[in-house]
């Protein structure tokens, strides 16, 4: 499993959001508060996406050791501005590999994407949903990991033109009715918008943020319920149900 964050403002360096915090994304590796079963510590890797700016596509950096073993990164950190950021922390699953191209977030074009959870039974549990995906995309998969082939799925719907909270929303379902203990809470933002779903794991948002868990002491955190799809945009948040 993993802990995973988003966000959508005002722009403010990548320290203020993962770091500073007093449980933030780093707290989180070694001391997340609700992980409801699903493994104790974060770190096997971690990843970082922003925006810069300017309708350029984002930048990705990714490591496959604890985000707080990364001293480069902490110096980065308070470098790097940007008004729309995606930062997760990683713990890997059994019989999946801990390396640099298992952590979240994907990209292609303006997206970025992560999941947090696991689909239990892989890989054969989604050998026939795998199986309607073009042959190139699955010879292409970043990693041999649960993870992955979500993204490829939600990438495949992106691409026909299906919206992002159709194709969040289509991916849990199918993925969920053939593995009904997989945990499924998927995150995918253009920098303008946030769509992420909850399925088995715990999703906070507040205006402009959506979190595995909130990361400081604001009242401003509201708790979404399980099997939810959330919209998050500078100006608000909605919620439905999938």
């Amino acid at each position: 499993m993993c802990r995973h964050l988003a966000y959508v403002g005002e722009p403010v360096t990548l320290a203020e959001l993962l770091l500073d915090p007093e449980h933030s994304l780093r707290h989180q590796s070694w001391a997340p508060r609700d992980m409801r079963g699903g493994g104790t510590i974060n770190v096997d890797g971690f990843g970082v996406g922003w925006y810069p700016g300017d309708g350029a596509p984002p930048v990705r950096y990714r490591r496959a050791v604890p985000i707080w073993g990364d001293t480069n990164f902490s110096s980065l950190a308070r470098s790097i501005r940007s008004g729309a950021i995606v930062g997760a922390v990683r713990a890997a699953t059994p019989r999946m590999p801990v390396v640099e191209t298992a952590c979240a977030p994907f990209t292609e074009d303006q997206w970025l994407f992560s999941h947090n959870g696991v689909v239990r039974g892989w890989p054969e549990v989604v050998a026939d949903v795998a199986a309607r995906l073009p042959v190139l995309d699955l010879i292409q998969l970043e990693a041999p990991t649960d993870s992955a082939l979500l993204w490829a799925l939600v990438r495949d719907r992106l691409r026909s033109g299906m919206s992002p909270v159709k194709a969040v929303a289509e991916t849990v379902t199918e993925v969920y009715e053939a593995a009904p203990t997989a945990r499924l809470n998927l995150l995918l933002t253009d920098g303008e918008t946030i769509v992420a779903s909850t399925c088995g794991h715990s999703l906070w948002t507040r205006p402009g943020t959506v979190a595995s868990e909130p990361f400081d002491t604001s009242g401003d955190w509201a708790a979404v319920d399980d099997h939810r799809i959330v919209t998050v945009t500078r100006t608000g948040t909605t919620t439905e149900a999938i």
